[in-house]
C-alpha cells in the first residue's frame, strides 16, 4: 500500500501548516544551497528547504541523494515533517559546508550542488550526517501536533489558545539551542549552549 494514501486531507492540512512555520524559522527563510528568499521546496532526506531552481538541480542527482517535495502542494507522511523539523537548514549546512571557504563562489550552483552533496567535498572529516531517527522523529511530531502535551516540555500557558504555527515556533525555541552565529565569510553556523531569550524573539545575524 502506498504510503502518502493513508495520510488524510485532514492530516495533510496540518503537515502543510507546520511547514509553513517552519519555513518562518531564521534558518529556514533562505534556500540552504543558493540563499535565495522564501524557499518553497524541500529534500525530505536532506531535511533542507530549497528554492525552485535547486530543486531541480537536486532531482537530477537521484533519489539516493536528495527527495524533492513541494512544500505546498505534495502530500508529506508524518516522519518526513517531522524530520524537516530535526534538521532544519542550518543544521544540514553545518554539517554539508563545515569545511567551506569563506566568501565562495555560488554562481555556478549546479556545479557547487553537486560538488556539496555528491562529492561531499566540504564535509568535515568523521562528521556524522543527520538522518532519520523513526523514533526521535516520532517525538517531535507529537510535540508539534499536541503543542507539547505528550512530551511535558513546559510551555508556558497563553490567555488565548495558540495557533498551530504559534505552537510550532514556540516549541522549537524550546527544543533547539539557540544558534551562534557569524557573518558570511568569516565562519559558518556553530552550535553553543545558550539560553534563548524570554520574549522568544531570536535574531538572526547574517549579512
Amino acid at each position: 500500500m502506498n504510503e502518502k494514501a493513508s495520510v488524510s486531507k485532514e492530516l495533510n492540512a496540518k503537515h502543510i501548516k507546520i511547514l509553513e512555520a517552519l519555513l518562518k524559522l531564521p534558518e529556514n527563510r533562505e534556500c540552504a544551497d543558493c540563499w535565495s528568499k522564501a524557499p518553497r521546496w524541500a529534500s525530505v532526506n536532506l531535511g533542507i528547504f530549497i528554492c525552485m531552481q535547486c530543486s531541480g538541480i537536486h532531482r537530477s542527482l537521484g533519489v539516493h541523494i536528495s527527495k524533492v517535495r513541494s512544500t505546498t502542494l505534495d502530500t508529506w507522511l508524518p516522519e518526513q515533517v517531522a524530520f524537516m523539523q530535526s534538521v532544519g537548514n542550518e543544521k544540514s549546512n553545518h554539517y554539508w559546508e563545515a569545511e567551506l571557504p569563506p566568501n565562495f563562489d555560488r554562481s555556478g550552483i549546479e556545479k557547487f550542488i553537486r560538488t556539496k552533496y555528491e562529492e561531499k567535498k566540504w564535509v568535515a572529516k568523521n562528521a556524522t550526517q543527520p538522518t532519520p531517527k523513526p523514533g526521535e522523529m516520532s517525538s517531535n511530531l507529537d510535540k508539534f501536533l499536541e503543542g507539547g502535551a505528550k512530551s511535558g516540555i513546559g510551555i508556558p500557558k497563553k490567555t488565548r489558545s495558540l495557533s498551530l504555527e504559534e505552537e510550532v515556533l514556540t516549541n522549537h525555541l524550546a527544543q533547539v539551542p539557540h544558534p551562534v552565529t557569524r557573518a558570511r565569510g568569516v565562519e559558518f553556523f556553530r552550535y553553543e549552549e545558550q539560553d534563548v531569550p524570554t520574549n522568544g524573539v531570536t535574531t538572526d545575524n547574517r549579512i
